[in-house]
């Protein structure tokens, strides 16, 4: 509807977040949906009216070869029209479901991330009197990553943690897990394999196709984060007012081809296939959204300040939207 009735809102969205989108397809594609609907819906009631004619001429011993050849003509035109139906169903779908969301007016305007605003900076970067390992010679030093092995036996971008390595990584687990359970979240851990339907209600699943692992001769996906799968949860489920808001922390490992970013961040354990994440989703009414989005963003930033670990927030402009 809104995109209907204020297309230039859309229009200025898409020009702020420099998208190229055929907004002009989609609207027309609606149109004519809307148009082959009503056609066929017309068609199908004619069809059955015949249908009933028929049956009583029949009982009455008339003759209906005249109200039968016209009922094979008009099952004719309805095939035609069912798939060109289909045809412009299937395009109006497609830009539908990857039409970019609008967004909030506190956004900065701007194509990349020169144009990014930083909200607020925390803690001091150490400074050190010697020369700084990074963190694959620090854990191969000690006996902590095997990133050789993990090659021989998966391929690159996998790893062994092994030792404290291992005790570090189940700890910082449970410390998020434990934090975000005392501010209220049910914790989650969900399917690691997700249906085509259910990925498409959380993200636009074109996009997403080349990132994330397909399971072959099967509608699954290995995930790529567990918010598909808790955003999925509740779909095609009508959710009272008095049950929101539904806060859910989930743990799950994540399973990415890191398909295109080669040279981009992957010396050690940066940018693997496989990785764990504890993550927040919360369902809400529309117009907590912002409210609710500040507060889970507060505990991400609380838990890197118990942490210790130095950090900026920063307010992605609409041409660097984080991906």
């Amino acid at each position: 509807k809104l995109i209907k009735e204020k297309p230039e809102i859309i229009r200025n969205m898409l020009k702020e977040r420099a998208i190229e989108f055929d907004l002009d397809g989609l609207i027309e594609s609606d149109q004519k949906r809307r148009e082959f609907i009503i056609k066929t819906d017309d068609l199908r009631k004619k069809k059955n009216q015949m249908a009933i004619t028929i049956s009583e001429k029949k009982k009455a011993g008339e003759d209906a070869s005249s109200i039968l050849a016209e009922m094979k003509n008009i099952s004719n035109e309805l095939t035609k029209l069912e798939s060109e139906q289909a045809d412009i169903e299937t395009k109006y779908l497609k830009l539908a479901s990857t039409i970019p969301n609008l967004i909030h007016d506190s956004v900065p305007v701007g194509i990349d991330d020169s144009s990014n605003k930083e909200v607020k900076k925390w803690g001091n970067i150490p400074k050190f009197d010697f020369k700084i390992k990074d963190h694959i010679d620090i854990s191969e030093d000690l006996n902590l990553v095997d990133l050789e092995r993990a090659a021989k036996v998966a391929g690159a971008r996998f790893y062994y943690l092994k030792n404290d390595l291992v005790r570090l990584n189940q700890a910082l687990i449970h410390f998020g897990l434990d934090f975000l359970a005392e501010k209220g979240y049910s914790l989650v851990q969900p399917p690691y394999m997700i249906n085509r339907e259910s990925m498409e209600g959380a993200v636009i699943a074109e996009d997403f196709e080349e990132v994330i692992y397909k399971v072959e001769e099967e509608d699954l996906y290995m995930i790529g984060t567990s918010e598909h799968a808790m955003a999925a949860m509740h779909s095609k489920e009508i959710i009272e007012g008095k049950e929101i808001p539904m806060k859910y922390a989930g743990i799950s490992p994540c399973f990415r081809k890191e398909a295109g970013s080669y040279g981009k961040d992957t010396k050690g354990m940066i940018r693997q296939h496989q990785f764990y994440k504890v993550e927040m989703v919360s369902i809400v009414e529309t117009e907590k959204c912002l409210l609710e989005l500040n507060r889970m963003t507060d505990c991400a930033t609380k838990i890197l300040d118990l942490l210790e670990l130095p950090y900026r927030k920063i307010l992605l402009c609409t041409g660097d939207m984080g991906f």
